[in-house]
């Protein structure tokens, strides 16, 4: 049984293109280091997810300011050296070939070629989201990058939610096209939906479809109901899931602002140390309704069974078996709280979800036959999708299933 480590984080975008850059190539060293061969990224990593502006735009009026404030955002994106191409889906397999324009000619603004290096002296497979601009739109997309054969593909996002379509255009399903890459004779087939795109049916079949055993979803949705969706994907493609959010701290949690100092109650049969921490004993017998001991939503358990109650402070997020444990309060000091999170593919939660650490990476060491064990009772792109009654298309894009 070969395993593969799948790992994903949840940072916030720098304030520069180049910064962002320079803190995958950090990440991605890193997850090097803990041996992780595929790392997934936010959406929007690169060039930041608008959250909370409107760009001075209102029903019949726009401002000079909201103007000046798209064309900084459009400044930041980056430029891969694409094109738009019919229906956005930009030039397909002539960009991946480097195939565009004259022999000599500098395509894009580098940014590809910076994730192509990163990715090669890493040796991590990475998957990123990015702001991308091509002519005069920007689109929400993913890129697939191999450490070895550089940009396998990259897709944008077909329908951007809500007040996003004011800055995103709509891509094309044709970009909705899976990957694939072998990691140690293990052949993994790998597609990405952005977003919201996982609440949409058909595009989730449209990657079921193309028989994939590793099911990408960077994401902003840093709601709780969105790893009951995840579970329900990893269930339903039968299939591994990664999801990747950012966990932005808002002004008030900036390094350079202590945070108070809350007192946390000491409950009964418990200890608490000098760092803060309360350390819940468990019970020599417990009781026959409870026969394993549940961690509380601010707290982890550990190897020998205890349960550590972790206090509001400033204190490092310890990892256990690869799963961040930050705290899972709400909390006003954080704008998104991150929420990264490893699926298998019968539902269960492998690791995450990673709550307010823009720090960590969370990871696990994953059995890819899991999907092919799964598809003994459920194929929900062939023998369980009665195909010979539901007739299901995509235009621009052919479904012929890849092989395992």
């Amino acid at each position: 049984m070969t395993l593969i480590r799948l790992g994903t984080a949840s940072p916030a975008t720098q304030p520069t293109k180049a910064a962002t850059l320079a803190a995958i190539a950090a990440i991605a060293s890193r997850a090097a280091a803990q041996r992780i061969d595929i790392l997934l990224l936010p959406e929007a990593y690169i060039g930041g997810y608008p959250r909370g502006t409107n760009f001075g735009a209102r029903i019949g009026s726009r401002t000079e300011d909201g103007r000046e404030e798209y064309a900084r955002y459009f400044d930041a994106a980056a430029d891969l050296g694409d094109t738009v191409g019919e229906g956005s889906a930009g030039a397909g397999t002539k960009w991946l070939k480097r195939q565009l324009g004259e022999e000599d000619e500098v395509r894009g603004d580098g940014t590809r070629e910076e994730l192509e290096r990163i990715a090669s002296e890493s040796g991590v497979f990475i998957v990123t989201g990015l702001v991308e601009k091509a002519g005069g739109t920007l689109y929400c997309s993913v890129v697939y990058v191999c450490p070895k054969q550089g940009m396998l593909g990259k897709r944008r996002k077909v329908m951007p939610t809500g007040t996003e379509r004011l800055c995103w255009g709509q891509g094309s399903p044709a970009t909705l096209k899976a990957v694939s890459t072998t990691i140690r004779g293990v052949r993994i087939n790998l597609a990405a939906a952005i977003c919201w795109e996982n609440y949409m049916p058909l595009l989730r079949q449209t990657l079921y479809s193309q028989n994939i055993n590793l099911y990408l979803a960077p994401t902003a949705d840093a709601r709780d109901a969105w790893l009951s969706l995840m579970r329900t994907v990893g269930c339903e493609g039968r299939c591994f899931v990664v999801s990747s959010n950012m966990a932005v701290k808002g002004k008030s949690s900036s390094s350079d602002i202590t945070e108070r100092a809350v007192p946390v109650p000491r409950r009964r049969n418990s200890l608490m140390t000098e760092d803060g921490f309360e350390i819940a004993l468990p019970c020599a017998k417990p009781a026959a309704k409870s026969p394993t001991l549940v961690a509380r939503r601010n707290s982890i358990i550990d190897e020998n069974g205890n349960e550590i109650v972790l206090c509001k402070s400033a204190a490092p997020v310890p990892q256990v078996n690869g799963t961040s444990s930050a705290p899972q309060t709400k909390s006003n000091d954080w704008v998104c709280r991150g929420g990264s999170s490893i699926v298998s593919p019968l539902g269960d939660v492998l690791a995450g979800p990673q709550w307010e650490d823009d720090e960590g990476i969370i990871f696990a060491d994953v059995d890819f036959r899991e999907c092919i064990r799964g598809r003994l009772d459920l194929d929900t792109a062939g023998s369980y999708s009665r195909n010979d009654s539901f007739k299901f298309s995509v235009a621009g894009l052919d479904l012929e299933p890849l092989p395992y």
